[in-house]
């Protein structure tokens, strides 16, 4: 039996700026209180102590590493907690020197002492973060998890095969790779979003799946609309002014709307020239990745530092290419993205503490590649296509983010990822698919082993590249 990721598993509700640094400690936090739980500790529990290893540690304060942590202690949800209540519960327990453990019972908690950035690597994965509960006793309780990307949380047991097969499922067409996927659309005579749908429809209801969707969508859009509509700097001390907001205003004008739905029916009324195409997709990549920048609620789409991609693409399809899509258009394009992602996620990696920004950028313009081919009327092989094109010119990009922060390179790449993923979605739409040459497959293989031959401080570490050629000093 395959391991099943579902769409939903892809494209996870979250805080920013990073699903790997923030949304996984966040997870493994909520995780570890469970086995305070499951254990009988958690009354128990005197004192926390987090360490952070290999990227957690080098780029943590610059992706709130510790602020997630101390987040996912305190019982809140990085799903549904209000961002605005963010700083204050943050304050609290700098200035009381003490936390809430679980929303349950209130402990001390030295966040500079309780929280240690420690710069080695531990073996199993770069991102590596272990909990230790100390009773009154002095007795202790430790727990290691390592955040694998896009919000995916595991433990090195996950090797047993006991926990492999907790993490598996029944999907009636499993996907291991391309092929397959390509097998199935071929002897089933379906689109790759009528296999995806099939295989959701064992895990949800079919209404359950509309909603889920529809709310993935829904926040997307007003992440987009929030970015547009928000001025001043970024915080983290690189004084990133935001540009999506000026963007925005000289593209739209005067338009008349009060929600993030009427926005979008006054841009499809907007003029469609080519230089304005680029700038509508580049401003609405701009707007998600500054809200994530700024502790924003976005969609890991496969991660937080690319989470502008696939909201402009599909953004682009909706205002540019066909001002007559709706729901239906939306969850296709989801459910195409979701497996997609997948299935790079299965084949090699979506950390860029693993892998560098090819992991992030590269699958996520893949992903909207091939969501947005299918829409355009492409076949399953020339879906399969354009994914592989978008990812095959992001091969080596490198993760050196200036300060640790999520923001230089990282938002303005985004831009490059969604253009290119409309790119390869229309160089693939003119190409006999029997003519290809590279398979997804072998692309996606190939980003396995580039990413393995890749120097350790191109992923996501701040020791190379960018990140000492620009200090904060120079910003």
């Amino acid at each position: 039996m395959e391991e099943c990721i579902s769409v939903f598993d892809m494209l996870k509700i979250g805080v920013g700026p990073s699903s790997s640094h923030t949304l996984g400690p966040w997870r493994a936090a909520e995780r570890f209180l469970e086995e305070l739980k499951d254990e009988s500790i958690l009354d128990e529990t005197a004192r926390v102590k987090v360490d952070l290893y290999g990227s957690l540690s080098l780029t943590g304060k610059g992706h709130a590493t510790d602020l997630a942590v101390m987040l996912g202690l305190s019982g809140q949800d990085p799903e549904y907690i209000p961002v605005e209540d963010i700083a204050g519960i943050i304050k609290n327990i700098e200035t009381k020197n003490e936390i809430i453990l679980g929303n349950h019972s209130t402990i001390p908690f030295y966040f500079l002492q309780d929280i240690v950035f420690n710069k080695d690597f531990l073996p199993f994965h770069a991102n590596g973060l272990k909990f230790t509960a100390y009773k009154a006793d002095n007795s202790e309780y430790e727990s290691t998890f390592y955040s694998i990307g896009g919000g995916f949380v595991v433990k090195e047991e996950r090797t047993t095969a006991k926990i492999k097969e907790e993490i598996k499922c029944a999907f009636p067409f499993p996907i291991q790779n391309a092929v397959e996927l390509l097998d199935y659309t071929v002897t089933e005579n379906k689109l790759i979003s009528e296999i995806v749908y099939e295989n959701e429809k064992s895990m949800r209801s079919e209404a359950e799946i509309h909603s889920e969707l529809m709310r993935i969508w829904n926040t997307m859009l007003e992440c987009m609309y929030i970015g547009c509509h928000s001025e001043g700097i970024l915080p983290g001390g690189l004084n990133v002014r935001r540009r999506a907001f000026d963007m925005h205003q000289n593209l739209i004008g005067l338009s008349n709307y009060n929600s993030p739905q009427t926005w979008l029916e006054e841009i499809r009324k907007t003029e469609v020239k080519f230089r304005q195409i680029l700038k509508w997709v580049s401003c609405f990549a701009l707007a998600v990745n500054e809200v994530n920048a700024s502790l924003g609620r976005v969609v890991t789409a496969p991660t937080n530092g690319s989470a502008g991609v696939i909201p402009a693409v599909l953004m682009y399809y909706l205002v540019i290419e066909n001002h007559d899509a709706g729901e239906k258009e939306i969850k296709q394009f989801l459910m195409v993205a979701g497996e997609i992602g997948s299935i790079f996620k299965k084949g090699s990696t979506i950390s860029a503490a693993m892998g560098g920004c090819q992991a992030e950028i590269g699958v996520s313009s893949s992903m909207a590649a091939a969501a947005l081919c299918e829409l355009m009327g492409g076949t399953p092989a020339q879906v399969l296509m354009a994914a592989e094109i978008a990812m095959e010119h992001h091969l080596g990009l490198t993760c050196d983010p200036i300060g640790g922060l999520v923001q230089i390179p990282c938002i303005e790449r985004n831009t490059m990822g969604a253009i290119k993923a409309i790119n390869a979605a229309e160089l693939a739409l003119e190409t006999d698919s029997k003519n290809a040459k590279v398979p997804l497959d072998k692309v996606i293989n190939t980003m396995w082993q580039t990413a393995k031959d890749m120097n350790s401080k191109y992923k996501e570490t701040s020791e190379g590249g960018l990140a000492i050629a620009v200090n904060m000093a120079d910003c």
